[in-house]
């Protein structure tokens, strides 16, 4: 049962779109992509490798979109959305979305690209909440693959979230972490208060990758301030054809 003190329940799903194509990279899948995510009914969107510009893709796909892939994405059911980019090459860039039914009242990306290491960013936006006080704070990241650079990164998003965030403000901060380990998510919990959705929901965090049999747990959901109601993993069709990666989805509270 959820607590009216709290404030309304939400839903937030995160996904690594793997450029908006299938795991294989041979088949565009975008509309199908757009038509689940709808489905679900998430009030706030994370996506990572998003590409926000393809020029050579948009010549060999004729159902390529003419929008960006996250104003494609968000449709008319999003009506918010943000965009981060992270990497530049040069048929164009991709990086981290987020897509809001609320208005985004500030948006900043946030480079946390290690030196020598493929470019990242974390993107922080903040929402308005109808009948809310308080901003609801949302940070979309995708981590690097070396242990040593993720450290490094995960610094930097604790130096944000305790120099730019009020310790009593909601938080979500999503994305793929590429953790397999586990070990980002214990600094989270122990240094910042975090608390990661499928963690607190199963005791174990999802696994997420490859789509097609989930193996190692990359992605995660991390909530301050709120409650958690429930979390799963989005692991059987269509999710297992959409990307490489299972999306995660929980509901909160606060």
């Amino acid at each position: 049962m959820s607590d009216t003190r709290l404030g309304p329940c939400f839903k937030v799903l995160t996904l690594n779109i793997h450029k908006g194509f299938a795991s294989l990279r041979s088949r565009l899948v975008l509309q199908q992509l757009r038509d689940a995510v709808r489905a679900i009914g998430a009030d706030v969107v994370l996506l990572q490798e998003v590409l926000g510009e393809h020029r050579r893709h948009a010549r060999r796909h004729p159902d390529w979109p003419d929008q960006t892939q996250y104003e494609y994405l968000a449709d008319s059911i999003w009506q918010h959305y943000c965009y981060g980019q992270n990497a530049a090459y040069t048929d164009g860039h991709h990086g981290n979305a987020v897509l809001s039914k609320w208005p985004i009242r500030k948006q900043e990306n946030f480079n946390i690209s290690v030196d020598g290491k493929e470019a990242r960013g974390l993107l922080h936006c903040e929402l308005e909440r109808p009948g809310e006080h308080s901003e609801l704070h949302v940070m979309c990241t995708h981590l690097g693959l070396s242990g040593r650079e993720r450290s490094q990164q995960l610094q930097q998003v604790l130096g944000r979230l305790s120099s730019r965030i009020d310790p009593q403000a909601p938080v979500l901060l999503g994305g793929d972490f590429n953790d397999w380990t586990g070990r980002g998510g214990r600094v989270l919990e122990w240094e910042a208060g975090l608390q990661e959705a499928h963690m607190q929901q199963h005791g174990h965090h999802a696994r997420t990758f490859p789509a097609w049999l989930p193996m190692l747990p990359l992605d995660r959901l991390y909530t301050r301030a709120l409650k958690i109601l429930n979390a799963r993993r989005l692991s059987g069709k269509p999710w297992r054809g959409l990307s490489d990666h299972c999306a995660l989805l929980a509901e909160v509270q606060g």
